[in-house]
């Protein structure tokens, strides 16, 4: 079976393909013809580049198979539920429950005493056109003695920020405190 090759000719009548074949034996066709004699100069300029990327042995950061998974587990999370919010225009309005967990993470974060951890989002359902959602969060706080007053004031601020930032209502709230610190 015979390939079908097309040729790219030069307006002198020669083959870019003859020239690319004959680099290092030059002609005197080669060097005074105007024509061959850029393709010359480019088609070397390629073959240099070309050599010059093959004998680069940069090697990729040994993280990037983490970082690539992370964007990976990321993207599927974000996916994983979409929370609907009420629309002053016709149509639909979603944010990721990701985009949730992250406002509630950050909210803890601006507690004094309090360090985010996990956060779950799961919406609930939907009540006059409002969405309830419920949350799962966990928590490192400085060890102190208002322990319960913190916990308190951070329930506040959560309910606060899913309402005034998000537009959902939080109708259930399991806070955790996974471990303590000193302040």
């Amino acid at each position: 079976m015979a390939l079908d090759q097309t040729t790219h000719d030069l307006p002198c009548g020669r083959a870019l393909e003859d020239v690319w074949d004959r680099l290092d034996a030059v002609t005197e066709h080669d060097l005074t013809c105007p024509h061959c004699s850029t393709a010359r100069g480019s088609l070397l300029a390629l073959r240099d580049a070309t050599r010059e990327l093959v004998a680069d042995e940069t090697r990729p950061p040994l993280d990037l198979t983490g970082k690539i998974m992370a964007a990976v587990r990321a993207d599927v999370r974000r996916h994983r539920g979409m929370v609907p919010l009420s629309a002053p225009e016709p149509g639909t309005l979603e944010v990721s429950e990701q985009a949730v967990a992250a406002v509630l993470r950050f909210t803890a974060d601006e507690t004094d005493g309090i360090r985010a951890r996990r956060c779950r989002v799961l919406t609930s359902g939907i009540t006059d056109g409002q969405t309830l959602i419920e949350a799962e969060l966990s928590v490192a706080a400085a060890y102190r003695d208002d322990l319960a007053d913190v916990l308190a004031r951070l329930r506040d601020r959560l309910t606060a920020a899913c309402s005034s930032a998000i537009g959902v209502r939080l109708v259930r709230l399991d806070l955790t405190v996974d471990d303590l610190y000193d302040r």
